[in-house]
């Protein structure tokens, strides 16, 4: 149910307690605990408040594409989600085992992700893409685990995407890109494969305004939220390939041409005693 007033305290506060509460016993949610914020500045402040209450350090954000029909005056046209350290994986060469919430929202993401080598201006509130890819960065390849206890997160839209740590449950990372910035975006391509058979193809061309695009707007709005992006920060570009649904014990794959593989493995998100 919308609300076509400002989110309350209180309001904020269930959204935020029923959220984390089931991400810390592994669980699902049958429905969106309270109404859904009014706007996207309001869904960040109960993104804020979540960030604040989980018992984990912010070391990136994900990006996420907003469909035309499903922006709201703010006028973005993406959205960010904080990336966790203790759900922050370093890919072995084997196949990495992905929590996800079973009977929640579960889906794996081909991304293409940036490490600021530099601290960006922490006044600078607007960002070309020019401009983006001048501040040092680091090219990586990566894969999303997109999961939140609640199965509709997608269907209901941006704002309960953003309420809930932008659908994010994970970022592994992969090879490092090298010389990004003289690449030519196009050649960046991808494929995604879930049991063996594809499910996705694309790349960098797939995001809207390339990678540069979606740098550009991690820079602007994190800096308008107050948490302007510092050296060693990562941020993973948005979908590549498109996003896939992955069930419980089934295993995906994403191959980078030329580039790398990525190989996981869905697992049951089993309850988090760090975040008790």
């Amino acid at each position: 149910m919308d609300n076509s007033n400002d989110t309350t305290d209180a309001a904020r506060s269930a959204i935020v307690g029923a959220f984390l509460q089931a991400r810390r016993d592994g669980a699902s949610l049958a429905e969106f605990p309270g109404e859904i914020p009014h706007d996207l500045v309001a869904a960040y402040e109960v993104q804020d408040l979540a960030i604040s209450q989980w018992p984990d350090q912010v070391v990136g954000w994900k990006v996420g594409y907003i469909a035309p029909d499903r922006r709201d005056a703010s006028g973005d046209e993406r959205l960010l989600g904080p990336i966790f350290a203790r759900q922050f994986w370093t890919a072995t060469g084997g196949i990495a085992p992905i929590p996800v919430f079973a009977g929640g929202f579960a889906a794996i993401e081909a991304e293409y992700v940036l490490r600021l080598d530099a601290d960006a201006p922490a006044d600078q509130l607007e960002w070309t893409a020019d401009e983006a890819a001048a501040l040092p960065a680091t090219l990586f390849l990566g894969l999303e685990v997109a999961s939140s206890p609640l199965a509709t997160i997608n269907v209901l839209g941006p704002r309960v995407v953003v309420s809930d740590f932008g659908n994010n449950n994970g970022l592994l990372l992969g090879a490092e890109v090298p010389d990004w910035t003289a690449r030519d975006e196009d050649g960046l391509v991808a494929e995604t494969f879930i049991e063996g058979t594809s499910v996705g193809t694309g790349g960098a061309c797939r995001l809207p305004g390339g990678l540069r695009g979606a740098f550009a707007f991690a820079l602007a709005r994190s800096a308008r939220r107050g948490r302007p992006l510092r050296r060693g920060e990562w941020v993973a570009t948005g979908n590549a390939t498109g996003i896939h649904d992955i069930e419980v014990g089934q295993h995906g794959k994403v191959e980078f041409a030329g580039l790398g593989v990525l190989e996981v493995v869905a697992t049951a998100a089993a309850p988090d005693g760090h975040a008790g």
